[in-house]
């Protein structure tokens, strides 16, 4: 059991330092402040096609926020992992839970912190 654990924690890890410096490297710098506008205005899909990139988000995102929140005991990068995963999840009240957490400047260092070794310009929040 320990050595499923100590595998899971090192995959996680592993998974982390690849994943989440990209995906914030690929975020617009104004996604904090008018992401909510562009997401009601993007073109219309095929019905299809748009519930299963819908589901594909949300898989993606609560498996992130998961690892996320086993990252906070676990080697890994947590708080920007789960906050990635809640960026990715469709759900009622995400934009006021986001708003809460990327307001804190620490959570905004860090996010910025990953642009800059990105040689990307930091974020702009609200």
């Amino acid at each position: 059991m320990l050595e499923i654990l100590g595998l899971f924690s090192l995959c996680t890890f592993v998974l982390s330092i690849l994943a989440v410096p990209w995906i914030i490297g690929r975020l617009p710098v104004d996604y904090f402040v008018s992401n909510w506008q562009r997401s009601t205005q993007q073109p219309r899909q095929h019905l299809g096609m748009g519930l299963l990139r819908l589901v594909l988000r949300n898989i993606v995102g609560v498996l992130l926020l998961l690892a996320g929140f086993v990252m906070l005991f676990l080697p890994g990068q947590g708080i920007l992992t789960m906050i990635i995963g809640l960026c990715l999840i469709d759900f009622p009240g995400k934009r006021q839970l986001l708003q809460g957490i990327v307001s804190r400047v620490t959570v905004q260092q860090g996010l910025n912190w990953v642009r800059r070794k990105k040689g990307k310009a930091a974020f702009e929040f609200f």
